[in-house]
């Protein structure tokens, strides 16, 4: 089985793409964006929390189960398990979440940065979950 790969382009299209999206929730939640990173506003505690919920969720359920985020739909990407080529699974998509966020250090730059000079082009939620992000 051969998969290609060389999705790194795709990648940013789709973090770019699915960050709109959350972009859309977190204003449909009153939660106030600063600094590319996501603040509460005075009362919307409850709705902060919600928001990370749902951004949680949005990867393991949506990556785990169908491989794909919509960003990743729309660029023509998803996520597999590394040795079977299949759908990961729903504990690969909660370790390639919770990996984000280490991954997600300086606005994704550690994961570019990780990616372009791995194996298989892979950040370390993909490594941790033994998963690959591969052209559909």
């Amino acid at each position: 089985m051969t998969l290609n790969v060389h999705v790194t382009g795709r990648r940013i299209v789709a973090t770019l793409l699915d960050g709109v999206l959350f972009g859309f929730v977190a204003s449909a939640l009153d939660v106030q964006q600063d600094n590319a990173t996501y603040q509460l506003s005075g009362v919307s505690t409850a709705h902060g929390f919600w928001f990370v919920t749902f951004v949680f969720l949005y990867y393991v359920l949506l990556e785990g189960l169908t491989g794909r985020t919509v960003g990743k739909l729309i660029t023509g990407i998803r996520v597999v398990d590394a040795e079977t080529g299949r759908r990961p699974g729903l504990l690969s998509g909660f370790v390639r979440t919770l990996l984000r966020i280490i991954d997600g250090f300086a606005g994704y730059l550690l994961a570019l940065i990780v990616v372009i000079n791995s194996k298989n082009r892979r950040r370390l939620g993909d490594m941790a979950a033994k998963t690959l992000v591969v052209r559909s």
